[in-house]
């Protein structure tokens, strides 16, 4: 088993990552315009009223062909562009046409397939404006296509925008799933909340079955949020439901491999910036910058990790140890004394190396050559039930957590120019690119368009795409100074926060 293990950690340190193959994939059915469609009087209070309103009654893209190379819908590409697409030499870069449709809140968004490391680009995007109207009967199972029967007859409801990337390994079944279905969650949620959100007295303290309420006493201040008692099933509900169904459909539909997912909601004035992988998000605001994530992989989630091969040592399969060593241990040193750490500990301690310190470590390698159980790069995300360790009958997914870390940004809180933006991006953007190197691209490039241009934002995405994939040289991929550049897919949103009309 070592000898397995070792052989298929030395490719993955080596710089090899995935080496998989796409399988064959399918999306369920589009949705009824009902599911998301925004009502003309919400559509028109935004500047891009017209794009959102056709944004939402458009049907997500048709599903594709099982085997077949599906990009996200509202590139409209053809059947050239998808070839072209799909071109791991020329790499060409993609964003969506302004003459046939320009994205809700006149965002700007890039995208390119990766060097060859798999057969198609398994980074997914989706961008949506949804209105979400208030629940009826009792509450069901999200799903795109639904029956007026479940809404509430004469409801105003709220809209709200998302944007979503998803990063797919191992296959894009799960990206693809997660790309059209993850905002019907969203909205599903949020229908038992539509008065409760839209009432600016203090939300009530307690939510009981049939949306019945108890809202606080009158001239009393409501329960600080960290001095509520939330049920031990609230937190992780949703997020299970989506992954949950991921699990469902892996064989049904041929659903392969996982993927990592950052997903924004703006609402009532907020973003609501979810993070489950090594996806990233920035806002740039008057030349600062304020970071909206923060990356899940086996480094930054090593005590985690330790902690639950410690409660459960049956999930390491008698193969791995939950302790970390500086080094792998050899044989000889058994009965000497070496540095280790385990998951209570931020430093470093000797202990006396015995029989079982020298299986494999649960946590191996650094940066983001660093994998957990010589196997995966990322420890938080959605789908992944069907991974195990290379030759063996080891489940990861025990170990691997669908809990994204939330953050919030108050647009009401401060005054934007058109030139502040968030910028969101998968790993493949910044392998090789820091925060203030993209601060400096936004602000070269926004430069040289007019404030009122629109078009603006999605040539700031290409721009981002471009530098960090690099020009093609005898050695590679390279950047502008001569290091090489990602060689991994790489999608780009970036959304204007500040401008005439742009939100409300």
């Amino acid at each position: 088993m070592l000898s397995r293990v070792r052989s298929a950690m030395a490719q993955l340190v080596g710089g090899l990552g995935s080496s998989s193959q796409e399988a064959a994939s399918a999306s369920p059915p589009p949705p009824a315009p009902i599911a998301g469609s925004v009502p003309p009087a919400a559509a028109a209070s935004s500047s891009s009223s017209s794009s959102a309103a056709s944004s939402c009654k458009r049907d997500p893209a048709a599903p594709p062909r099982r085997g077949s190379f599906s990009r996200p819908g509202f590139l409209q590409l053809t059947a050239e562009e998808l070839l072209q697409a799909d071109d791991h030499s020329g790499r060409a870069v993609q964003s969506p046409r302004e003459s046939r449709r320009r994205l809700p809140w006149s965002t700007g968004y890039a995208e390119v397939i990766n060097a060859g490391k798999s057969q198609h680009n398994e980074d997914q995007a989706c961008c949506e404006a949804v209105f979400v109207e208030k629940r009826r009967g009792p509450r069901t199972n999200p799903a795109p296509k639904e029956t007026s029967g479940d809404l509430e007859e004469g409801s105003k409801g709220l809209c709200f925008y998302y944007w979503g990337l998803f990063d797919g390994h191992a296959g894009s079944g799960a990206a693809i799933m997660a790309s059209k279905l993850l905002h019907f969650h969203i909205r599903d949620q949020l229908r038992d909340l539509v008065d409760i959100l839209q009432d600016p007295s203090p939300p009530p303290i307690c939510l009981q079955d049939g949306s019945r309420t108890f809202a606080a006493e009158p001239n009393k201040a409501p329960i600080a949020q960290e001095d509520v008692e939330v049920p031990n099933n609230a937190l992780p509900r949703f997020h299970m439901e989506k992954d949950n169904q991921i699990e469902q459909e892996r064989v049904t539909r041929q659903t392969s491999g996982g993927c990592c997912a950052l997903a924004v909601v703006y609402l009532l004035g907020k973003f609501y910036v979810a993070n489950a992988g090594d996806s990233r998000a920035i806002v740039i605001r008057n030349g600062e910058i304020i970071p909206m994530s923060r990356e899940f992989t086996p480094e930054t989630e090593r005590q985690r990790l330790q902690f639950l091969g410690f409660l459960r040592p049956e999930l390491l399969g008698n193969e791995f140890t939950h302790l970390e060593f500086p080094r792998r241990i050899q044989q000889k040193e058994l009965g000497k004394k070496m540095l280790y750490r385990d998951q209570n500990m931020n430093g470093w301690a000797y202990k006396k190396i015995e029989e079982d310190d020298l299986k494999f470590p649960l946590i191996y390698g650094e940066g983001k050559k660093a994998r957990m159980m010589a196997t995966i790069g990322v420890t938080r995300g959605l789908g992944d039930h069907d991974l195990k360790v290379y030759s063996s009958n080891i489940h990861i997914k025990p170990f691997l957590s669908c809990i994204p870390d939330v953050r919030i940004y108050d647009l009401t809180q401060y005054e934007h120019c058109p030139d502040d933006v968030l910028v969101l991006g998968t790993d493949g953007l910044w392998d090789v690119t820091n925060n203030q190197e993209v601060a400096n691209i936004v602000f070269d490039v926004l430069m040289r368009y007019e404030p009122n241009d629109l078009c603006r934002y999605t040539m700031v995405a290409q721009e981002l795409v471009m530098k960090s994939r690099g020009i093609l040289k005898d050695r590679g991929w390279r950047l502008a100074n001569d290091k090489l550049g990602s060689g991994d897919d790489i999608s780009v949103f970036v959304i204007p926060l500040g401008g005439p009309g742009n939100y409300t």
